[in-house]
């Protein structure tokens, strides 16, 4: 007789029970539907999971199975050119327990990170040479990239500052929304990094030395979020700044422009005297009427000049 097909709940049991490799760190990029058996037919993988780990729109995330804890790591792909534009990783962590003394570690990404390579030449090495251990540094190295851009963005935020203090950029304020708009995404991505990594600390399968390296990621990541803090309310203080000097020149214009019209106004009012159309004027008769008019105007508005100047008015 043809035997009956599994349920899927002994599916997922026969899975869980599946020897897993030991000790070893797999990393498979862009997986084939083929691949995708492959890896299934070497690791107790639940099909949630894997459905996660294929799905492209996932922000960080951690579930934790039976058989594997599982999280998906968002980060920055270009930090130290303040570009908000993310790459991901999916961590499949079987930790050290009775059954499975070592544990054995599976990472899926699309195309690699921007740390994945220097991860892997670390690994063997003294002080990378558990799963737990890689999955700390995959997740520290990725964490890094946070920093990375916060450091990018501070240098540009100096530099933004000394150029408003030199008067020498008029239309900062809308490249310091563009940077708030872009940091913005960049805090969302590491808060939800944190909330995946705190979740892996609190419910995850790791114990002892495992889990203390876990938290000391989780201890990098709250710094990371402390400095994207800081950069927002450094870009703040600058629009802040930035309008406060806009508003200090605009000022400046008015006063200069005040001052002018103020002292044109007895000037006007002479003229206007002398342009009356009466017949009995005697200066309009007088040799000298015109020359003496220039000289009263050119007087009276030296003086006025110079009495706002004394009082730092102008």
């Amino acid at each position: 007789m043809p035997a009956a097909p599994a349920s899927s709940a002994e599916q997922k049991t026969s899975d869980s029970q599946k020897p897993v490799p030991q000790n070893v760190w797999v990393d498979v990029q862009a997986p084939t539907p083929e691949e995708w058996q492959s890896i299934r037919a070497a690791f107790p993988l639940h099909p949630l999971a894997m459905e996660d780990a294929q799905e492209e729109g996932h922000w960080s995330r951690f579930e934790s199975y039976p058989a594997h804890d599982f999280i998906t790591y968002r980060t920055l792909s270009k930090p130290e050119e303040c570009d908000e534009f993310t790459e991901r990783i999916s961590l499949f962590l079987f930790q050290a327990s009775a059954l499975h003394e070592v544990g054995s570690i599976l990472s899926i990404s699309r195309r690699g990170t921007l740390y994945l390579g220097g991860v892997w030449k670390m690994a063997g090495r003294e002080t990378v040479n558990t799963p737990a251990e890689v999955a700390y540094e995959l997740l520290d190295h990725g964490t890094d990239t946070f920093g990375l851009y916060a450091n990018a963005l501070e240098t540009r935020i100096e530099g933004m500052q000394e150029q408003v203090f030199k008067n020498e950029r008029r239309d900062l304020i809308a490249t310091v929304f563009e940077y708030k708009h872009d940091l913005a995404k960049v805090r969302r991505l590491c808060s939800d990094a944190r909330e995946a990594l705190l979740l892996l600390v609190r419910h995850g399968h790791a114990e002892g030395g495992d889990a203390i390296l876990y938290r000391d990621a989780l201890s990098n990541l709250d710094r990371a979020v402390l400095r994207l803090e800081g950069e927002r309310e450094a870009l703040t203080s600058l629009l802040d700044m930035s309008l406060g000097f806009q508003g200090q020149r605009m000022n400046e214009v008015i006063r200069t422009l005040t001052v002018v019209s103020t002292i044109f106004l007895p000037l006007t009012f002479l003229a206007g005297v002398w342009g009356m159309n009466f017949k009995l004027m005697p200066e309009l008769q007088w040799p000298y009427g015109y020359g003496v008019a220039w000289g009263s105007f050119v007087l009276v508005g030296l003086m006025m000049a110079l009495y706002f100047k004394r009082r730092g008015w102008w």
